[in-house]
């Protein structure tokens, strides 16, 4: 286990951070606590001269570099303007600025300031149904208005394709070091590789299907509020295929027997602001698989965390292989 999980490691992140707050407008008294920490640490910050408290995301060291970082802060500040989403403003620093950083003994940290939006993560019941009703809609309005926004100079984000996934070097690590998996099922997991990519491959990268979305709408980055639904971590996002926002957002839950009940809200949501295909549609077991190997991966390499402790770690790479099985036996 690293060291990236430890308490101490967090109260060092805090002790980073508190020389920090003035940059924000921030009383050295501002009680900070943890909210969540998986790949990025998350902190709330309440400055008792404050009347909201302040959402500090510290960021992970060599994965973003500055530039991806501001331009995620552009693009939430695009979507801010364009009214297409209810997420969480950013709050500038007294600089004028949104980026702060320390150092962390020979790593860079880099601090973005959110505001507080009230909500809870939706359950995974059949009351979500209608909640995904209105997650189409908002996915539909994301990808609507990445078709009509001129991405500012400079602008660059991670792709998210089968290369960056499953290739020499990918993101998230590597799917055969997943808890539990044995030879079979890795021979049983390469079959469903070649299908996915053979798939992917003829779906290709068309600009009506392909290009920039959230990439993690996913149950615990969504606050459900008596006005709408909240989109929260924008973090992920990059260039990926639309209806991936779908698999991504039925995350850790793919077994679920109410997933097929969640794909007709959605689509019936997404369809009622922007068109989706027949071949988009059919697509969707297909970003189903990807977004569960991608997981996969990525609990072999943060086994110490939260997140994959919660999953089940052996018990989701048996969940995989059960997907996988049905994958292949699907004609499609």
């Amino acid at each position: 286990m690293t060291l990236l999980y430890q308490e101490d490691f967090i109260a060092q992140l805090e002790d980073g951070l508190k020389p920090l707050l003035k940059q924000w407008g921030m009383r050295d008294s501002t009680e900070l606590k943890l909210l969540t920490v998986s790949e990025n640490a998350t902190f709330i910050a309440r400055d008792p001269d404050r009347t909201n408290p302040v959402i500090l995301r510290v960021h992970r060291p060599n994965y973003h570099k500055k530039e991806e970082i501001l331009s995620e802060l552009a693009w939430i500040a695009a979507l801010q303007q364009s009214g297409a989403v209810e997420t969480p403003a950013l709050v500038p620093t007294v600089s004028g600025g949104y980026l702060a950083s320390f150092q962390d003994g020979h790593d860079t940290r880099y601090v973005v300031g959110f505001e507080f939006m009230e909500g809870h993560e939706p359950d995974a019941d059949a009351a979500l149904v209608p909640g995904f009703r209105l997650l189409g809609e908002l996915s539909a309005r994301l990808h609507r208005q990445v078709e009509c926004w001129q991405t500012p100079d400079g602008f660059t984000r991670k792709t998210w394709d089968f290369d960056s996934a499953f290739g020499a070097a990918p993101l998230w690590g590597d799917w055969r070091a997943a808890l539990g998996l044995a030879p079979a099922g890795e021979t049983l997991l390469e079959h469903a590789l070649d299908k996915l990519k053979t798939r992917l491959d003829a779906y290709g990268k068309g600009p009506d299907r392909f290009g920039l979305i959230h990439a993690d709408l996913r149950l615990a980055n969504l606050l459900m509020r008596d006005d709408g639904l909240g989109v929260i971590d924008f973090d992920d996002c990059g260039y990926s295929w639309f209806v991936y926002d779908f698999a991504s957002a039925i995350s850790f839950h793919e077994l679920n027997p109410i997933v097929p009940d969640l794909q007709r809200a959605w689509l019936e949501g997404y369809r009622s602001i922007r068109p989706l295909s027949a071949e988009d549609e059919a697509m969707i077991p297909d970003f189903i698989m990807y977004r569960r190997l991608l997981l996969t991966a990525w609990i072999a390499s943060h086994a110490e965390t939260d997140t994959a402790r919660e999953a089940g770690l052996d018990a989701y790479t048996a969940g995989t292989l059960a997907l996988a099985k049905s994958y292949l036996e699907d004609a499609a």
